[in-house]
């Protein structure tokens, strides 16, 4: 079976392909572009005309690497047609030639110094891929991994390929967006940008493309950033408020399926807050109800054995509303704390879910993703009022825009923190790429 390797990318990409002048390659711009599909055949297809030749990818996190970059690895050879030629091993996470011994192989850079120690045991890695480059703490990272792989003299005077991928961040001052600039004028590299509008193969569906375009016209400033790559600037509000859509009702036409219930503790100083939401049929979100404790001005203050019956009192008046007997998906907690989940469990045998949380950025973005489709409504009653007042306040802090780590303020910001929970513990049931 002969296949055409220039059908399986769109032509914006046929860059990667023929022009053998570069040996660095940096892929930026909007979602959707399908930059990483171009970005994997290139490298497999490169692999398969070299019997000695391995691949590195990378991310920042490991646990991240099974549900992308390996996934997009394997699409690559099966839509090649060589999916029996290789065994797929998940731990540790590689992919190898049946043929030639040699492979794929997946790391995630928690700890740049580790790399160091990492052997292939069969041929010299001709290509590394470092996807989602903006989720990298800086250059200086990125390179103490890259030059591991790039010190070794490759026979007949061939050089390791180095792809590199990302959505720009939003803020422009954001290390990756001025590292790309200063590439361009670096002999050996190559900068593109790319959008879902160069995908001339139409390889996006039109539910999708429609998608996007109603993002276009529910905030603009998020289908510039998501969509088109720009690094549109962060104002001083974080959210628009425009996307959270209030209901009087739950609506008939798309029930309530499951719930969720997400938690940001305070104890002595601070608040405490459960948020619960319930995710229709249609994957939409709805803010159903909040708990909110605050101790500021009182003189005796709860502690965690008082909070566990407040909050277990809370989730079980619930029972007697119309989502009352509904599956509960998830509750989940700051996994930094400890003491009101270790309560909770001693009290009830039920425990929270701690969910590891990403920079803060990161996080942010998250929820806006979701609020930018148009699938966040909240109950507008009154123990709800908290959760919008504290999202219409929340802010960058203006003495930190201007950089390469923005800061919110931090005053308030108890049922914002929660949301973030629930979006980054439910991102797959929510149809959400973290």
């Amino acid at each position: 079976m002969k296949i055409n390797v220039a059908n399986l990318s769109n032509p914006h990409f046929d860059y990667l392909f023929f022009r053998p002048e570069y040996s660095n390659f940096v892929l930026k711009g909007g979602r959707a572009s399908t930059k990483s599909s171009a970005i994997s055949i290139k490298i497999v297809t490169d692999f398969l005309a070299d019997k000695m030749a391995n691949v590195a990818v990378f991310r920042k996190v490991g646990n991240t690497l099974a549900g992308s970059v390996y996934e997009q690895i394997k699409w690559a050879i099966f839509t090649l047609g060589f999916e029996k030629r290789f065994r797929y091993m998940r731990s540790p996470l590689k992919i190898v030639d049946r043929v030639t011994g040699s492979g794929f192989y997946f790391f995630g850079v928690d700890d740049p110094m580790k790399q160091k120690s990492q052997k292939i045991a069969k041929g010299y890695v001709s290509s590394l891929w470092f996807e989602e480059l903006a989720e990298f703490d800086s250059w200086e990272e990125v390179d103490t991994v890259r030059l591991t792989y790039t010190r070794a003299k490759l026979p007949n005077d061939k050089q390791v390929v180095t792809f590199y991928s990302y959505n720009p961040p939003r803020n422009p001052y954001d290390w990756v967006n001025q590292w790309a600039e200063e590439r361009k004028t670096i002999d050996g590299w190559l900068v593109d940008h790319s959008t879902y509008l160069d995908d001339q193969m139409k390889f996006l569906s039109d539910q999708y493309v429609k998608e996007i375009e109603q993002s276009k016209v529910s905030d603009p400033d998020y289908y510039r950033w998501q969509f088109l790559g720009e690094a549109v600037g962060l104002g001083t509000n974080v959210y628009n408020m425009d996307m959270f859509h209030p209901l009087q009702e739950i609506p008939n036409d798309d029930p309530i399926t499951q719930v969720a219930y997400a938690l940001d503790a305070g104890h002595a100083n601070s608040a405490t807050t459960v948020v619960l939401f319930g995710v229709t049929a249609k994957k939409k979100v709805i803010l159903l109800d909040t708990y909110y404790y605050s101790p500021a001005g009182q003189s005796i203050k709860l502690a965690p054995s008082d909070l566990s019956i407040k909050i277990h009192d809370f989730i079980k008046n619930q029972s007697d509303k119309p989502w009352g007997k509904l599956p509960i998906v998830k509750r989940t907690i700051d996994s930094a704390e400890a003491a009101l989940r270790n309560q909770y469990f001693r009290d009830y045998r039920i425990g929270w879910h701690p969910v590891a949380k990403k920079k803060n950025t990161t996080m942010i973005d998250s929820v806006y993703s979701l609020l930018a489709s148009g699938r966040f409504y909240y109950l507008d009653n009154q123990s709800n009022k908290v959760f919008i007042e504290q999202h219409r306040n929340y802010r960058w802090d203006e003495k930190t825009v201007e950089t390469d780590d923005p800061r919110v303020i931090k005053v308030d910001d108890h049922t914002v923190d929660a949301f973030k929970y629930f979006v980054l513990d439910n991102a797959r049931l929510l149809g959400l790429k973290i």
